[in-house]
């Protein structure tokens, strides 16, 4: 079974080596791994890091872009794999986590797509904001495509699906700014079932403030919504569920904002 990994990166220097050795290292349990990295034209130095692995990456591609969607777009249409995965510039794969997503697809051949848990960390690789990733697992056991109509309980760094699927699903929505992860997922889902990884953390993604989750998140929510409107049509019940998760949500997150900019303030006046 052959894997294809997709890195998009634009200015992603400070993280964007962690995140390629993280890619690399699957190959150590002897996983055929195809590894496309798409970068937008970058001006800060991640060339160099490049260069550094470059015999480790199969595919490079060097050239302006639209945004993230469209660069993982780009690696989508290369992808020859039978399993498809993308991991952003800032977040990171586990140890030998390709070789349990292989077994899992081995076993479950009606499955489409598989995830698993996936912690946040900071700028320095350390764990925060554990209820939301505690939040998110309490979905795990109740997994199923209604649930996740109703909320995004899937962290994507710690995505995989097949090829055949991605093909029946199309690429990724260009015109969204937060949620294109969400409606791929639910066009996924479509095409078989999901399965939850078992065991330990399988990716962790970086939360920072230059995030798109950490500029946009009002804007990723209404998009969600949006996506399974478009998806089921507007008198299901999992669109009301899904409204009353978005505005608990999204007065969450504001909270949390909030709170940071508070802190900013009150370190900015020592």
């Amino acid at each position: 079974m052959r894997f294809s990994v997709i890195t998009p990166n634009f200015n992603g220097f400070s993280y964007l080596e962690e995140t390629i050795c993280s890619v690399l290292q699957q190959r150590e349990k002897g996983v055929d791994l195809e590894y496309i990295v798409v970068d937008g034209d970058s001006t800060d130095g991640s060339h160099a890091i490049f260069d550094k692995y470059r015999s480790g990456i199969n595919t490079l591609i060097i050239e302006k872009d639209s945004g993230p969607a469209n660069a993982i777009n780009k690696g989508l249409a290369l992808a020859t794999g039978d399993i498809v995965s993308w991991i952003n510039a800032d977040d990171i794969y586990y140890p030998n986590v390709l070789s349990g997503v292989e077994q899992i697809f081995e076993k479950n051949p009606q499955t489409s797509l598989c995830f698993g848990k996936c912690p946040i960390i900071d700028e320095n690789g350390i764990e925060i904001r554990t209820f939301i990733t505690r939040f998110k697992e309490c979905f795990f056991p109740l997994s199923s495509e209604f649930i996740f109509q109703c909320i995004n309980y899937i962290s994507q760094p710690s995505l995989f699906f097949r090829r055949e699927a991605m093909l029946h699903a199309g690429y990724l929505r260009e015109d969204m700014v937060a949620a294109w992860d969400y409606e791929f997922m639910l066009k996924l889902w479509a095409h078989g079932n999901g399965v939850v990884i078992p065991g330990g953390p399988v990716a962790a993604f970086r939360w920072h403030e230059q995030s798109i989750s950490g500029q946009n998140f009002r804007t990723q929510f209404k998009e969600e919504l949006e996506a399974v409107i478009a998806h089921l049509g507007r008198w299901k019940i999992q669109i009301l569920l899904h409204h009353f998760v978005r505005w608990g949500i999204v007065g969450s997150y504001s909270g949390m904002a909030s709170y940071r900019k508070w802190k900013h303030k009150v370190a900015g006046n020592q």
